[in-house]
């Protein structure tokens, strides 16, 4: 997965006319790696979509602009607006993560 290293890379990133997955997310986070798991399946699943992740550490501004509480959390843009945001909690497993995603096109 592409990883967001850049404020413009991110403005880049979110500003796709496609559907973008943000995944916000810590080194030190055990659910981000339990998500990193099975998320390889989730991203050929849903290829339609841009993938990327961001590490909430190097990009506190970020993370707080767009209201991220807990992670790994995963965003969903389109022509630079959120339009979705799946919270930690329902990160867990991979059902969860696939449900939420088939609503956006």
């Amino acid at each position: 997965m592409k990883k967001i290293e850049t404020n413009d890379s991110y403005q880049s990133f979110i500003n796709n006319t496609n559907v973008s997955v943000l995944k916000y997310e810590a080194n030190w986070c055990p659910d981000c790696k339990r998500l990193d798991f099975f998320i390889d399946d989730i991203m050929t699943e849903h290829n339609d979509k841009k993938w990327a992740q961001i590490d909430i550490e190097q990009f506190p501004e970020i993370t707080e602009e767009n209201d991220v509480m807990g992670i790994p959390s995963l965003l969903i843009y389109k022509e630079g607006k959120k339009i979705g945001h799946l919270h930690s909690a329902n990160t867990k497993n991979p059902d969860q993560v696939k449900e939420y995603l088939s609503q956006f096109k």
